[in-house]
């Protein structure tokens, strides 16, 4: 797991490490390994984080709207959807909500935009 940030709070980083207790996470070199095709790969993070770039191809659903809007955008619930923030803790709280919304083959990746972005993989503005 990657390692916390000094300023998430303790509070926030239980909440983190109990949705991790019950979530699949992979490190972007299991990541790598995955095939091209065949999965989702969204970004939970700020507009205005996804915006400033974000990993080529993936879809925007930030993390304060992704419950309300993933049942649209991804029927259906055995796709397999890889989450990604800018470190991995909102994408292990999003990939454990949308576990409980019925979605089967959730991914959260570990290291995030952070990890993406220092194995120098592509990236779109």
């Amino acid at each position: 797991m990657s390692t916390a940030p000094k300023h998430h709070s303790p509070g926030f980083l239980n909440l983190v490490n109990d949705a991790r207790s019950r979530i699949r996470e992979i490190n972007i070199d299991e990541y790598r390994k995955l095939p091209r095709e065949g999965h989702l790969l969204i970004d939970v993070r700020e507009d205005n984080e996804y915006a400033a770039g974000h990993a080529a191809g993936a879809i925007h659903l930030s993390k304060g709207i992704i419950e309300r809007d993933i049942e649209t955008r991804v029927p259906d619930k055995s796709t397999t959807l890889v989450l990604y923030c800018g470190g991995g803790f909102r994408s292990a709280l999003a990939a454990d909500a949308l576990q409980k919304m019925g979605y089967q083959n959730v991914i959260s990746l570990d290291g995030g935009w952070r990890a993406w972005n220092s194995a120098g993989l592509p990236v779109e503005k």
